[in-house]
């Protein structure tokens, strides 16, 4: 399996604060698309960036290849909406991700 940081970029910087009636549909749709896909371990992790630049989504996906996860990418409700976004795709080749436990807290971790 191969792993990918996907970065959605929506239609505009201001997206996040500005979005209308009909893009939080889109956004509710792109959501409900994706968190089967986390739930099944598919998704190592998503969500919303606020970069002060302006805001994105980013994703880490497990994939059996790029063309398998261009597949997934082509089929999100974001990207079927043809409201303007888009996906950059860059291959991760070696990734380390911490096992499913109980979160600690911040405070018992030792540098």
């Amino acid at each position: 399996m191969s792993h990918f940081l996907c970065k959605l970029k929506p239609p505009r910087p201001t997206f996040l604060s500005d979005m209308s009636s009909d893009e939080a549909l889109v956004m509710r749709r792109h959501r409900e698309y994706w968190t089967p896909r986390v739930e099944i371990g598919v998704v190592i992790a998503m969500g919303p960036v606020a970069d002060p630049a302006g805001a994105y989504g980013v994703a880490i996906v497990e994939a059996p290849s790029q063309a398998a996860l261009e597949a997934m990418l082509a089929s999100d409700p974001a990207i079927l909406s043809r409201t303007g976004f888009a996906y950059e795709v860059f291959p991760m080749p070696a990734i380390a991700v911490r096992p499913s436990l109980p979160l600690l807290p911040i405070d018992s971790v030792t540098p």
